[in-house]
């Protein structure tokens, strides 16, 4: 999120919403100065979501970009499509399959029910949108689905954090296998891993992906991959060949280009790396809190 520089916020920041939650964080929601009608969702300090209630299909993070990218074309422009959600937030990529795709039908799986009131009474979801929430543990809930949603999903997107990391038992090959069985023959996986230095998480979740699942592609910054930063690594899954003829012209377009990282030169990435198990699995690693977190001192001075 972009400092706040030669404007005094103190009485802006008191009139921003805000909610504790089930863990004892704090959400707030914060105004886009830079576009309006735009929000923030900042928990404990970390941005998490970025909505643009006057048009849900712009996406300003740049993992969110890339996520809806494949979602662009996992099916024809317009098409309606099943989506799974794992992870709330504000309901961004909801919102933007919505506006996308009108008349999808979407599930959005979270575990705090606070964050989900909270967002739903300051910035409503689409009236009419078929978007039914389910509150719990991501792995749980994907666990207990009904048989009429095995099998049927065009896309589930797994963005599972708890505060600034991804929790171990939804990074295993086990995990994975039960995201498996909800997709469609053709319909991809999309999974956010944040990672630092060497990337060794993302090459260990990279790996455990190809072992559930024939076909992988990274999208990533270049210069993630030149071990120069934190950021954030999107990987895409299927048991069937990735729709993505057109993803690297995508991508490259972005205001922060990445590259698709598949075939050899995918497997060059993932070698050696350990393929993640209920028994051997990790959170992914903590950033520093300069990282991602919001400057309050510099908001306020």
């Amino acid at each position: 999120m972009a400092r706040d520089r030669g404007r005094d916020r103190r009485g802006e920041a008191a009139a921003h919403p805000s909610a504790r939650l089930q863990d004892g964080l704090l959400a707030v929601l914060e105004e886009d100065r830079f576009r309006p009608g735009s929000f923030v969702l900042v928990v404990d300090g970390t941005p998490q979501s970025h909505v643009d209630s006057d048009d849900p299909s712009y996406l300003s993070f740049e993992y969110v970009r890339r996520i809806g990218h494949g979602i662009d074309l996992v099916a024809p422009e317009g098409e309606a499509i099943t989506a799974v959600h794992l992870g709330g937030g504000a309901f961004t990529l909801p919102r933007y399959v919505e506006a996308t795709r009108p008349g999808s039908r979407q599930q959005v799986v979270e575990i705090d029910s606070a964050l989900v009131d909270f967002v739903r009474t300051h910035l409503p979801l689409p009236r009419g949108a078929s978007i039914r929430v389910r509150h719990g543990d991501a792995r749980t809930v994907v666990e207990a689905f009904p048989p009429g949603l095995r099998g049927a999903a065009d896309v589930v997107v797994v963005d599972v954090f708890a505060g600034a990391r991804t929790p171990a038992h939804v990074t295993s090959v086990e995990f994975y296998q039960s995201v498996a069985g909800l997709l469609a023959p053709r319909g991809l996986v999309a999974v956010n891993i944040a990672d630092g230095a060497g990337l060794a998480f993302a090459r260990g979740q990279a790996a455990t992906l190809s072992h559930v699942f024939e076909h992988v592609a990274l999208v990533v910054d270049p210069q993630m991959l030149k071990a120069r930063r934190f950021g954030n690594v999107v990987a895409f899954a299927s048991a069937a060949p990735l729709p993505f003829e057109r993803m690297p012209r995508l991508v490259a377009s972005d205001p922060v280009p990445a590259k698709v990282v598949d075939g050899r030169e995918l497997r060059n990435f993932i070698a050696g790396a350990p393929v993640s198990t209920d028994q051997t699995a990790t959170k992914s690693p903590a950033p520093a809190r300069s990282i991602f977190q919001v400057d309050r001192k510099s908001q306020n001075d």
